[in-house]
């Protein structure tokens, strides 16, 4: 009988009772006043009810009615509670605890106005140390851009590395669970000048990861940008910029693009001996394939495969997974192996049936083959 595994909750495991109650501790130990039992209560009765983003604005507004009207006193009983930060540049993927994200919501939500302006940016740019402020930032820009980009500009060359993402992050088009700007995005590329040499990955990455977005709307300042920032620097952090910022374009294969990165449309290679190890494959096991690649002449390569599951009414569902990237300088022969896990989808119900399996090389379809899966 197969296990039947509980369903992960990201709400229940970000905001939960535990989550509440330290954070309740923090704030009584420097406000004694604070009547933390009842601040629980009121927000732990409705979270049943809440989706993730809407117990961050409950908490929000359980600050404003559990903590001093004064907004000054309040930030700053906030400010005192949060946890000393760590500084560790081996930490620099960590977000710290989404427990925090209401602080810099309440000061959002409540003083985005131009009396209180200057303090609630300066009371951001302390609170995204312990949890990132990109989505309440963009309240301010979209009220005081000039104000605010000014603010963006000199956090981009802040010693503080959470400064510097944030001022990456707060300006990118599509950035996911948050407000959409208003400001033109050709103006943003000011600020990633300051941090495209950055030593820290959590930085670099933001920066990529904003390119990507104006990749979607305007490939040629993205490749123009790209093109600028590798003639001035040939480090390796230039090669992981580009490579991570041109994603959605690789996709699209824009010729542009693959000339930026010297992929070829017609690699001179041979793949030979393709083999699917298991064509016989239970959900939760490996579906193993390896193959041999001959190189003729040097070549850089980006092996993916794409798998057509057969869903139900007989459709087909597609999907592309990544292999490697190869910047292969030798003239002859490798083999390459990989193993995909079969796990059960959220998304996809995978049905008893013959799936195909494509191999891609620079985006071109190689050779295909088969496999059953099978309960």
């Amino acid at each position: 009988m197969q296990e039947i595994k509980p369903k992960f909750s990201l709400k229940d495991q970000l905001f939960n009772k535990e989550k509440v109650e330290y954070l309740s501790w923090l704030i009584k130990n420097v406000y004694p006043d604070f009547k933390e039992l009842e601040f629980q209560m009121d927000i732990l009765e409705k979270f049943p009810d809440l989706e993730l983003k809407e117990r961050i604005n409950h908490i929000s507004n359980m600050f404003k009615k559990y903590l001093p009207n004064d907004f000054e006193k309040a930030v700053n009983i906030l400010l005192k509670s949060l946890p000393e930060v760590i500084e560790n540049w081996e930490m620099d993927n960590n977000f710290w605890d989404f427990i925090f994200c209401p602080y810099s919501d309440f000061v959002a939500k409540n003083w985005c106005n131009k009396e209180y302006l200057n303090f609630s940016l300066n009371t951001l740019e302390k609170m995204t140390c312990n949890f990132s402020a990109e989505d309440s930032i963009r309240y301010f820009l979209n009220e005081f851009e000039d104000e605010t980009f000014e603010k963006m500009l000199e956090w981009s060359k802040s010693l503080n590395y959470h400064h510097r993402r944030l001022s990456s992050e707060w300006t990118r088009q599509k950035l996911p669970w948050c407000q959409k700007i208003n400001l033109d995005y050709k103006k943003t590329i000011e600020i990633l000048n300051n941090l495209y040499l950055d030593e820290s990955r959590y930085v670099t990455r933001s920066v990529a990861n904003h390119l990507n977005d104006i990749s979607k709307i305007d490939p040629e300042l993205v490749i123009k940008t790209l093109a600028l920032w590798q003639n001035n620097n040939k480090s390796k952090d230039i090669n992981y910029i580009i490579s991570h910022s041109t994603r959605t374009l690789v996709k699209k294969w824009d010729k542009n693009t693959l000339e930026l990165l010297w992929y070829s449309d017609n690699p001179k290679i041979e793949v030979l001996n393709f083999n699917i190890k298991n064509d016989i494959v239970k959900v939760w096991e490996n579906l193993e394939f390896d193959f041999d690649i001959l190189f003729k002449k040097q070549e850089n390569l980006i092996l993916d495969y794409r798998i057509y599951f057969v869903l139900k009414n007989w459709k087909l569902w597609e999907k592309v997974f990544k292999i490697k990237k190869l910047k292969w300088k030798k003239l002859d022969k490798i083999k390459v192996l990989k193993k995909h896990p079969l796990r059960l989808m959220s998304t996809k119900k995978l049905f008893e049936w013959i799936h195909k399996i494509e191999l891609q090389i620079n985006w071109k379809n190689i050779i295909s083959d088969s496999f059953k899966l099978i309960y």
